[in-house]
């Protein structure tokens, strides 16, 4: 359902948009900036960039990738939420799996698009979102109840760690946790995500947008 777009009364819906692909960002900006009740104030091509404008600017919603240098989108939505609530998040991306909507979701991104839609949908998401509302890719949001992670949130911890080639020991003092207990959380994460071995349970979890 597509909510009316905003009267000629009414002050236009201020976006920033955040994208490190600059061929895309100004895409995007060009492509919004012909809707008369959007008004794009600012483009960043990074997240720590974007959480400044976000202060400075003060935007009514956050248009942002989730790969981008410095923060990444799910870490942007967070801390957007957190410090300036009143910004509300839609993500646009290439990332089909429904973990990373679930982590979106988490992270407090009120809009989840993918990038081949077309441009009215995330002009018309933006608006939903800016009135309260969710706009989430319909295929994505049949899937998302069946993508919960079966990790523990200490289990992604000891995996992030070992995806980076730490070993057990360094993991155990990064985390303030015992070598026997690191071995017992990554055994278990190996095993729930049938796995041989702990890169191999990093790559499978990383993929499924469960890291």
């Amino acid at each position: 359902m597509t909510l009316p777009e905003t009267g000629a009364g009414s002050s236009p819906i201020r976006v920033l948009l955040a994208e490190d692909q600059t061929l895309v960002l100004g895409a995007l900006a060009a492509l919004l900036s012909l809707e008369d009740d959007l008004d794009v104030v600012g483009t960043a091509a990074d997240g720590a960039e974007a959480l400044m404008q976000v202060h400075t600017l003060r935007p009514d919603v956050l248009v942002t990738d989730i790969e981008m240098p410095r923060l990444s989108g799910l870490d942007l939505a967070e801390r957007v939420r957190q410090e300036a609530p009143q910004t509300r998040v839609v993500i646009v991306t290439t990332f089909t799996r429904a973990g990373y909507l679930r982590r979106a979701l988490d992270a407090g991104a009120r809009g989840y698009l993918l990038k081949d839609a077309p441009s009215h949908e995330l002009a018309d998401a933006i608006r939903r979102v800016h009135a309260g509302g969710r706009a989430i890719d319909a295929g994505l949001a049949e899937e998302i109840w069946d993508a919960q992670s079966p990790l523990t949130e200490r289990e992604i911890q000891v995996l992030r760690a070992a995806e980076t080639g730490r070993s057990t020991a360094a993991i155990a003092a990064e985390l303030g946790i015992g070598v026997g207990t690191v071995r017992n959380y990554l055994s278990e994460a190996i095993g729930k995500l049938g796995a041989e071995n702990r890169a191999e349970a990093a790559r499978k979890a990383r993929e499924r947008g469960w890291l």
